[in-house]
């Protein structure tokens, strides 16, 4: 509604002056035509359309005037309409009989000049606030819900309550966070995430209301409804950051509060200067507007909320969510950063790390002999081994005469083969030899082993841990480049934290550490280093969140109002972390160059609008005063919007 009512009184205001701009002594000067273009009352006629620009097209700044006044608050507004209001005043005084000369040309085209400025910068803003309009977007408003019948009748999404099935068919937009009860499809989370890739998803697997279904029909279960629900938590934190003050933004408040006032006391200076020197009234009131004009501190004003808009709406997209500004700002002088284990660095599950060939022939008929044993196996190591049997596409036999052995494995017929899988602890209670030095390593890792065996002779071994994730090398590796120290954080065993330490090649690590504790880690990471970021899953990490400068929570799926973090990853992706350092920084780079752009053009401006070089012959009427003000603060939102060029 801003952005229209901008652009109707520019366009409107700008028929009105175009006659205004005629009738200007100074144009038809210019032009040569003032005998041709003069009659008998075109001053009243200048003086009618004026008032029509002054009270339509100046509207929102003489309500801005009122507005910043009550609040004690001199502003922007006050110097435009302070400038517009002289003009008019002193004009139509000169038009009824007082003396001098008429700005009225000068009155109009400040008044446009500045509603273009004010409907570009309200686009911009609306602009950068893109991100934010899509995730609205994203949710359908209606849904198909199914009936004790079995049949489908479309309701509205405000209708749905948990425990309701909606069927959702191929290319539809899921209605609400809900888990599959029927069907596999691949759903595109891209808008809500980040994650570029469909994800597939089958009975069993939740799903997020705005995502994209697939290839097939699928029926959902409602689970969570309106501001419970993940995209309405998204949009809350979003607006929520976009609101939020920052340290930068009070500067920049203060910045303009001051330069206001400066604008003011110059403004007035310049009028009694001139007049001191000798100047005639309306030369040096001239003077005057056009400092006042010149010095509005409008691109001030703009420099640090549309950057902040921008980059909030940029993390929003790609899965980032900032719920403190102050901390994602603090992102920029990390000097360290821990992270958690479990689910953080790793993947939370066991996989194969390591096969050692014994008496077998070759590391695929250990695996391929392991994995058709525990494919009747729910247990996490079976598991483990049958998904790292998946993952290199080796295939497997159904076992026969499946056994468990109590606390130590089980056996089974494999390829007409009797076959055991088992603890260290069944080969030394049965005294089957092993090369002991071979493994000797892998157990100090603290790796969990267990053996292939048959016929009491043991074929192989598979070591197994908690998976490091793809992704935790290179994060580690670009922190590091960037001089940031990567710290690990873990309550589990001194063995595995070193394995992973030095896997991953950490500054640091802290293990068997309690959950009580990380917060003290914490504390001692900041005094030895500085700075410090905490990236964990919210829960058993929420002191350590709260302690550090940048508490930043792991979430996955629907648990993204992690009320102990300042911004949760959404991906549960740790190179995440270092997007939030890349963009703090990036975002604190373009809030400098807009403090900059939109103070520092004044040390030029004001002195040329207060007529310095005059005696050279050089003087800046008021209108190129306002045409320079409304580029400064066009460049500022173009700047702010260069952001979104970033890489993260």
């Amino acid at each position: 509604m801003m952005v229209a009512d901008f652009k109707r009184r520019f366009w409107i205001s700008l028929v009105l002056a175009l006659p205004i701009f005629l009738l200007s002594p100074l144009l038809q000067g210019l032009l040569g035509v003032e005998e041709a273009w003069s009659f008998p009352g075109d001053r009243y006629l200048q003086f009618g359309l004026s008032t029509l620009v002054f009270f339509y097209g100046g509207w929102p700044f003489l309500t801005g005037l009122v507005a910043e006044l009550k609040k004690k608050q001199p502003g922007m507004m006050t110097l435009i309409a302070v400038a517009v209001g002289v003009a008019y005043l002193y004009s139509s005084a000169v038009v009824f009989g007082l003396p001098g000369k008429i700005f009225f040309w000068e009155l109009a085209s400040l008044i446009v000049i500045m509603l273009l400025g004010h409907w570009f910068e309200m686009r911009s803003v609306m602009g950068a606030s893109g991100a934010l309009e899509e995730l609205i977007k994203l949710m359908p408003s209606e849904a198909h819900r199914l009936t004790d019948s079995g049949q489908t009748e479309d309701v509205p999404v405000t209708e749905l309550r948990a425990d309701d099935k909606v069927l959702v068919k191929p290319g539809e937009k899921i209605p609400i966070d809900g888990t599959i009860t029927e069907g596999t499809t691949s759903v595109n989370e891209a808008m809500l995430t980040g994650e570029s890739r469909p994800v597939t998803k089958g009975e069993g697997d939740q799903v997020i209301g705005g995502a994209v279904n697939g290839e097939a029909a699928i029926t959902v279960q409602v689970e969570k409804t309106g501001k419970e629900t993940y995209l309405s938590q998204i949009v809350d934190i979003v607006q929520k950051a976009q609101e939020s003050r920052s340290r930068s933004q009070d500067l920049a408040n203060r910045a303009a509060f001051w330069l206001t006032i400066l604008a003011l006391s110059v403004g007035a200076l310049t009028l009694a200067a001139w007049l001191s020197f000798g100047k005639e009234f309306v030369f040096s009131l001239e003077r005057m507007v056009t400092v006042m004009v010149i010095t509005c501190p409008h691109a001030l004003g703009l420099a640090v909320p549309l950057v902040v808009a921008v980059s909030t709406s940029m993390a929003a997209g790609h899965g980032l969510l900032i719920r403190n500004r102050s901390a994602f700002e603090r992102a920029r002088n990390l000097n360290a950063v821990i992270f958690d284990k479990t689910g953080t660095l790793t993947e939370g599950r066991f996989g194969v790390s390591d096969i050692i060939t014994l008496a077998a022939d070759s590391e695929e008929e250990v695996l391929r002999l392991a994995a058709s044993l525990e494919s009747r196996s729910e247990h996490p190591i079976a598991q483990g081994i049958v998904a790292e049997a998946e993952k290199r596409e080796i295939s497997t036999s159904a076992p026969d005469d499946f056994q468990a052995i109590t606390g130590q494995g089980a056996k089974a017929r494999v390829e007409d083969r009797s076959i055991l899988v088992v603890s260290p602890g069944y080969l030394d209670d049965n005294a089957i030899d092993y090369d002991e030095n071979r493994l000797a390593e892998l157990d100090r890792e603290g790796k969990t082993l267990v053996f292939v065996v048959e016929n009491d002779q043991a074929l192989g071994a598979i070591a197994l841990a908690d998976i490091i994730r793809e992704e935790s090398r290179q994060t580690v590796a670009q922190f590091k480049e960037a001089g940031i120290r990567v710290i690990m954080l873990t309550g589990d065993a001194e063995t595995v934290a070193r394995w992973v330490a030095r896997e991953l090649d950490l500054d640091d690590y802290y293990a068997e550490v309690l959950p009580d504790q990380k917060a003290e880690k914490v504390r001692q990471v900041r005094e030895k280093y500085g700075v410090v970021a905490m990236v964990g899953d919210g829960v058993n990490d929420a002191p350590a969140l709260v302690e550090a400068e940048v508490g930043i929570a792991i979430g996955a799926g629907t648990d993204v109002a992690i009320e102990a973090a300042d911004i949760v990853l959404v991906r549960s992706n740790p190179g995440d972390a270092l997007a939030i350092v890349k963009l703090a920084r990036a975002t604190y780079r373009k809030m400098i160059q807009n403090l900059w752009w939109a103070t520092g053009y004044n040390a030029i401006a004001i002195p040329l609008a207060a007529g310095v070089l005059y005696p050279v012959g050089i003087l800046m009427p008021p209108a190129v005063g306002a045409l320079i003000m409304s580029l400064s603060t066009i460049i500022v939102a173009i700047n702010a919007k260069m952001l979104q060029k970033l890489e993260l």
